[in-house]
């Protein structure tokens, strides 16, 4: 396989942008995984501190020792590390910022989760709606949909910041609440996703983590940089990756890029 991407590394940390279609753990049927080939990349034992579903790309901490990676363990539980995603959601949100609450089930035990969003651009596509930010082969595959049953089709593009860490947190909330992210093949509209993937060439998950924000406790106790700003005390460390190709790709069908 191809390098994986990093992005940040000290002595201590390595901070990778994850592909899609990796898995960061190895295990029963897995082939190949971050925690083995990071290591075989760096040429030492990389420890994993938190976790990225396999179809999600973007931002991951690793550790590059023990000690490392029990700290980074709690900060990133503590909350000192705030992560920000972005997906390309299916269908309208009538509320443009909020929070999803709904507790995360998982293995039978209902947790607390939270999942802050924000709707920066959104299109629809139908009766007594402008589509005229869609390209010429865009409208013709969301009409194409429309005389098959649907009266409109809207993409949302969504900011989101974790609260929680559960597994699948964000995919749920959005499904849940009526938003699926496209190409999700396991909480998503499997109908509108074969429509998507045979129009759009939607094949992957459409969800990136695509910022990190460490906060002054990673200061205090990690060997995290500051950045300076002129003229103004120092801020928190930022680290911000673009959308993967394929996600570029569709926005740019939809010219719906950021």
């Amino acid at each position: 396989m191809h390098s994986i991407p990093i992005v940040y590394e000290n002595d201590d940390i390595c901070i990778i942008n994850k592909p899609s279609g990796l898995a960061v753990q190895g295990g029963a049927g897995v082939i190949s995984a971050v925690d083995t080939a990071l290591s075989e990349q760096v040429g030492s034992k990389i420890y994993l501190v938190h976790r990225l579903d396999k179809d999600t790309a973007g931002l991951l901490i690793t550790a590059k020792n023990p000690r490392a990676a029990s700290l980074w363990t709690k900060l990133i539980a503590s909350s000192a590390v705030q992560k920000e995603y972005y997906a390309l959601c299916t269908g309208e949100f009538s509320q443009l910022e909020g929070t999803v609450s709904d507790p995360v089930v998982h293995k039978g035990s209902a947790k607390a989760a939270f999942t802050s969003f924000c709707a920066e651009k959104q299109c629809r596509i139908g009766q007594d709606a402008e589509h005229t930010s869609l390209t010429k082969q865009g409208r013709a595959a969301c009409e194409n949909v429309l005389l098959q049953g649907s009266t409109s089709l809207c993409f949302s593009l969504v900011r989101l910041r974790l609260g929680t860490g559960r597994m699948h947190q964000i995919r749920i909330h959005l499904a849940g609440r009526g938003n699926p992210i496209a190409g999700d093949d396991k909480y998503g509209d499997f109908k509108l996703n074969r429509f998507l993937s045979k129009k759009f060439g939607i094949k992957k998950l459409h969800l990136a983590a695509v910022c990190l924000r460490f906060s002054e406790t990673c200061f205090s106790l990690a060997d995290v940089p500051r950045i300076k700003a002129e003229g103004a005390h120092d801020k928190p460390f930022t680290i911000e990756i673009p959308l993967p190709d394929y996600m570029n790709k569709t926005l740019s069908l939809l010219e719906f890029a950021p």
